[in-house]
């Protein structure tokens, strides 16, 4: 964490801020309230208080909401305390660490909340802004989603090209699949995308943990989930958002995944408003 956000302070300001330094007297003192301008979920405070305090350790931020919780329109979020120059410096930085992980954070608690009293779950995916999915995994997690795998090093997990390159060179689904299956470290998670029905059994039959259906209709879901019946957990993606996520999840598949969560969620409207003493 320290290095992203120490990255992202580099970034920002490479050889100091001109303006503060400037402008602000050295003894000043600051205190700055994080306050909420529409209503969400909260999550990367942690990176928040670390825009700050590597900026300058004297700095103290205390919390008064929690990575998870929601929070309403005007409540405040958390406290900074500490020199002025330091203080307006991480202000930028700590914003937009807060503003884009609790969007992410909202916008997954608004699946949550869509599929509520049904036995699915939320997943994210690989759809992460480069250097930042770590953030952005803790956002799903702190709106009540669960992570899927982290990189491509996790887990095998073979989607439609995959499958397309085998089947142009002739080898047959199922052996191939039981061959990885035999080379995979024990307990690794073992998926496989499909895009038609006729494709579920040559795949469960290659001993696969997770089948995922992609694109699929309501109907196809429904049947495909009968298909697999339990010999598999099934995890259904494509075509998802709030207005499709709960029927989605009446088809009885065990996992949702949903790109939208990382790809396409708005920055939270949170601001910080500073008082120089």
């Amino acid at each position: 964490m320290n290095q992203v956000v120490r990255a992202a302070l580099d970034e920002d300001a490479p050889t100091g801020d001109i303006t503060s330094t400037l402008v602000i007297p050295a003894e000043a003192q600051a205190t700055a309230v994080l306050a909420a301008r529409e209503p969400g979920v909260f999550a990367g405070a942690q990176v928040f208080a670390a825009a700050f305090t590597l900026t300058d350790p004297r700095v103290q931020v205390e919390l008064i909401k929690h990575d998870g919780d929601r929070f309403a329109s005007g409540d405040a979020l958390a406290r900074v305390t500490g020199p002025a120059r330091a203080v307006l410096t991480g202000e930028r930085v700590g914003l937009n660490f807060a503003q884009r992980m609790s969007g992410i954070a909202t916008l997954t608690a608004a699946y949550v909340d869509a599929i509520d009293g049904t036995d699915s779950v939320i997943l994210d995916t690989r759809k992460t802004t480069p250097t930042l999915r770590a953030f952005e995994r803790h956002a799903v997690a702190c709106g009540g989603g669960r992570n899927h795998r982290f990189s491509l090093s996790d887990a095998f997990m073979a989607k439609d090209n995959h499958l397309a390159v085998l089947t142009a060179g002739g080898l047959d689904i199922t052996a191939a699949l039981l061959y990885v299956k035999a080379q995979l470290p024990a307990g690794m998670m073992f998926e496989v995308e499909v895009d038609r029905l006729d494709q579920i059994e040559p795949v469960l039959a290659g001993g696969v943990d997770v089948i995922m259906l992609d694109n699929f209709s309501l109907a196809d879901l429904r049947t495909g989930v009968a298909q697999v019946a339990g010999r598999a957990k099934v995890e259904a993606s494509g075509g998802v958002n709030l207005d499709t996520v709960r029927g989605i999840a009446e088809t009885c598949v065990d996992f949702i995944s949903v790109g939208a969560l990382t790809h396409s969620a708005r920055a939270l409207d949170l601001g910080l408003d500073i008082a120089i003493s």
